[in-house]
């Protein structure tokens, strides 16, 4: 599974937790591996998600084939949510990546149940 690397469109098929009705975003880099989720139709809602391969190499989510089916893709990009650090190390949600078909820009974030990965990893360069 592979990582996003240019900018795109991209439309959940369900609400991310929290973000009550959102489902439309627009996904640009901030670095290689960094990139900046904004709510088209609601300003000032932003999340930062991360490629987590460079930060955690060992992490291999297992996807279910139903979220697969639902993106209409075997090998979507996995991303991560990443919580600035307010003094502290950022942290990244291992426990529901988001998981994102390249070709037509739809998303999930799915969360890996019975899994041991952590809500909030310590992000270390």
């Amino acid at each position: 599974m592979s990582a996003v690397v240019t900018e795109a469109r991209v439309r959940f098929l369900v609400p991310p937790p929290g973000l009550g009705s959102l489902t439309d975003f627009t996904l640009s880099a901030v670095t290689e591996e960094l990139y900046s989720l904004r709510a088209t139709d609601a300003e000032g809602v932003r999340l930062f998600l991360l490629d987590p391969r460079p930060f955690f190499p060992d992490y291999s989510p297992r996807v279910s084939e139903e979220a697969l089916a639902e993106l209409g893709t075997q090998e979507p990009a996995v991303l991560v949510v990443v919580r600035p650090g307010d003094g502290e190390a950022p942290t990244a949600n291992l426990l529901a990546p988001v998981l994102l078909n390249p070709e037509t820009g739809a998303a999930v974030q799915t969360i890996l149940e019975g899994s041991s990965y952590p809500l909030r990893a310590p992000v270390c360069p």
